[in-house]
């Protein structure tokens, strides 16, 4: 959907390239949400490590950083995780295309 808009991207392999937990609370931060908020709670990690949905938010981090499946996504992210960052998750994919065209010139 972003090629067909001709807007360039990144794209991260999740699960080759995970991201860590400070990247996690930068995208969290951008998001606006508790991990809490974006946990997937019928994936099989979920159940195979006992969460309840009730950990802390550092737990969660942490256990989303080893296994990212847990992070709901795709998720967008524009500007620098930790300063100025913006962020949607892209469901429906269309949110993605919100973010974007909020971005300042």
């Amino acid at each position: 959907m972003l090629k067909e808009h001709q807007i360039e991207y990144r794209y991260r392999e999740y699960t080759k390239e995970p991201l860590d937990s400070d990247e996690l609370a930068g995208v969290l931060a951008a998001l606006g949400v508790t991990a809490q908020e974006v946990l997937r709670k019928r994936d099989p990690a979920y159940r195979e490590l006992g969460l309840t949905g009730e950990e802390s938010e550092q737990e969660l981090i942490a256990h989303m950083s080893k296994h990212p499946t847990l992070l709901q996504r795709p998720i967008g992210v524009v500007g620098s995780l930790g300063s100025d960052a913006r962020a949607v998750v892209g469901r429906p994919p269309e949110s993605l295309l919100q973010l974007v065209s909020h971005q300042p010139s």
